[in-house]
């Protein structure tokens, strides 16, 4: 029985021995492997590149106006359809116009009629004189014929101002086209009883557009510093459904103060609309390119953040990755430009850090970030 126990006990010790050696090279052997693993490397970039900013803008038409009744009357013709191309002075709106052309008859045959009264009285006035000269009627008489011919020719002027104002109504009867451009909705139909200001319809020149966009007052500041350098305001258009407008615009003028309760100032831009592609009272967004100077790049997917900071695994001359805090500024198509916290002769890990520990060593496999920012779309 002794003998038999002491058997089992040192079968018992050899297996926990073997369990315990087989335990300990396999964590040798996996800490082996986890050393030897490959990462890819890189160092920062120290370059001159540039960015895209887009701010929110409302697009307007070059010319937009509404088309309004200067009169009370009826809608007798609409000679236009909506959205239809008119060109400046194109007939658009007839009113009824026999009530004006009444008053322009009335106000001619007042005119004739003072006239021809106007002549009698000179005769009249003529014979006066004659008569006064002679002693034959008194002076008395002849102030009152002139009296009478200043009346009558109060009544001309009165007549020739009935005349103009009865053409001047008759020529609101006939609504024409300002300016070249194309119609827009028409609310009333013919047979319509029109108020005075009542509107028929407006009309819009879209052949350019106006994109109005804010800028902060820092990037108003950066806009006018870049400009004197000889940046021309050059600018893109990305439309409500994100695709790009085909054609650039200009910036061209900018209010003269700030928006005290925004902080922001308006510019505009003019765009060239020749399909009329651009609608007054469109949205879009402003696309501005901005350049950067002599800054260091590295690519997003080498960063990690933790509590908000952001970090990257630098690489020693042991081949070691330790972490490191960076302040990154702008952010560019998958890449960073980095503010402080790295060297232009530092290497980092290019990807893989959530497989990477602070002191671990690694095989680093070079590779060329110069190559990547060629085309910062495939980082």
């Amino acid at each position: 029985m002794q003998y038999k126990a002491r058997t089992f006990g040192f079968m018992v010790l050899f297996a926990i021995s073997v369990s315990i050696y087989t335990i300990s090279c396999s964590q040798s052997e996996g800490k082996s492997v986890k050393q030897s693993e490959t990462f890819k490397v890189v160092s920062p970039v120290l370059t001159d590149t540039s960015y895209q900013e887009e701010y929110v803008a409302e697009i307007h038409a070059l010319q937009k106006v509404e088309i309004r009744s200067r009169l009370k009357g009826f809608l007798e013709r609409i000679h236009v359809d909506e959205g239809q191309s008119v060109k400046a002075g194109q007939l658009l709106f007839t009113l009824s116009s026999r009530s004006f052309r009444d008053d322009l008859l009335k106000a001619n045959a007042q005119l004739k009629s003072a006239t021809a009264e106007l002549k009698a009285v000179e005769v009249e006035l003529k014979n006066t004189k004659h008569l006064v000269e002679k002693n034959i009627v008194s002076k008395t008489e002849l102030e009152m014929i002139m009296a009478k011919k200043e009346a009558v020719m109060a009544r001309i002027e009165e007549a020739r101002a009935a005349i103009s104002l009865a053409q001047l109504n008759l020529s609101y009867t006939e609504m024409r086209a300002p300016f070249t451009g194309v119609i827009n909705r028409i609310p009333l139909k013919t047979g319509s009883l029109l108020e005075e200001g009542a509107l028929l319809t407006s009309i819009s020149d879209n052949r350019e557009v106006f994109a109005y966009f804010n800028l902060s007052e820092s990037d108003y500041l950066n806009f006018i510093m870049a400009e004197k350098q000889g940046h021309k305001g050059s600018v893109a258009l990305k439309l409500a459904n994100q695709s790009l407008y085909d054609q650039r615009g200009n910036i061209e003028v900018s209010e003269t103060e700030f928006d005290q309760s925004s902080g922001n100032i308006a510019f505009r831009a003019r765009f060239p609309n020749p399909d009329g592609l651009l609608k007054h009272g469109g949205n879009g967004k402003v696309i501005i390119d901005k350049a950067l100077q002599n800054k260091l790049l590295i690519p997003q997917k080498s960063t990690f953040e933790i509590q908000d900071k952001v970090f990257v695994y630098v690489v020693d001359g042991n081949n070691k990755v330790k972490q490191k805090n960076i302040v990154t500024g702008r952010r560019l198509p998958h890449y960073y430009a980095v503010e402080s916290g790295l060297l232009p002769n530092e290497t980092i890990v290019y990807e893989g850090m959530e497989n990477l520990k602070d002191g671990q060593k690694i095989n680093a496999q070079r590779i060329s970030l110069k190559d990547r920012l060629i085309n910062r779309s495939q980082p």
